[in-house]
């Protein structure tokens, strides 16, 4: 019974390679684009919901692990490095399919940012550098906003390395965990966060989002300098 409770939390974070894997598939996939990028929108969302649910229910087990922790991060690099990256890539790969290449730098720095925060202990409420799910919704944004729009290549390039440089910057990022729920002037900036995001997707649709993730780089910026 042990063995299957311990489990538990790394078939949840199975789950969320599973999706990845399948938004990474719709991602390339030529026929229907416009369908089949926003099924990648969806599977990205289902891997964020499974990477959620893994630490959650590894904590409420007492299961957590080693073994979970390296699984969590290969399911990630997959689910918020590669497959938004692919969505960039296809959507890039119409205009110039050389330059289309430079999208696979997001899931190189993903990689990366995940193999220090695996070995670095002080990251429990703070992050070094942007997340890696946070850069997936960066282009979950960006990429629906891109498709039906022009955009010069170069704006595109410009912030492919921005968010990879972001990834692995040793920018101190807050994390929307909030131990003291009453503490405003504590928590100012995760509430800011919070209401911020949600007007923006109210307002824009899904390219809020990148809206949102450019507010909070900016908000750690402050939250770092008070």
């Amino acid at each position: 019974m042990n063995a299957i409770r311990n489990n538990i939390p790394n078939a949840i974070t199975s789950l969320n390679l599973f999706f990845g894997c399948w938004a990474c598939i719709m991602a390339l996939t030529p026929s229907c684009f416009v369908a089949t990028y926003r099924l990648a929108f969806l599977f990205i969302a289902l891997s964020a919901v499974a990477d959620f649910l893994d630490g959650l229910v590894a904590r409420l087990l007492h299961a957590v692990s080693a073994i979970g922790k390296e699984l969590d991060s290969l399911a990630d690099l997959v689910s918020f490095g590669l497959a938004p990256a692919l969505i960039l890539y296809s959507m890039m790969n119409r205009e110039d399919d050389l330059l289309a290449v430079f999208a696979l730098l997001l899931p190189v720095f993903g990689a990366l940012r995940l193999a220090r925060f695996n070995v670095d202990t002080n990251q429990a409420t703070t992050f070094t550098g942007l997340p890696i799910p946070a850069n997936a919704i960066f282009w979950i944004g960006f990429t629906d906003w891109y498709d039906p729009h022009t955009c010069p290549m170069w704006i595109v390039l410009t912030l492919i390395v921005v968010l990879s440089l972001l990834m692995v910057c040793p920018l101190r990022m807050f994390s929307l965990k909030m131990h003291n729920l009453s503490s405003i002037k504590q928590n100012w900036a995760q509430y800011l966060q919070i209401v911020a995001t949600v007007a923006a997707v109210i307002a824009l649709g899904l390219p809020g989002l990148t809206v949102a993730i450019a507010l909070y780089v900016l908000l750690s910026v402050i939250k770092r300098e008070k």
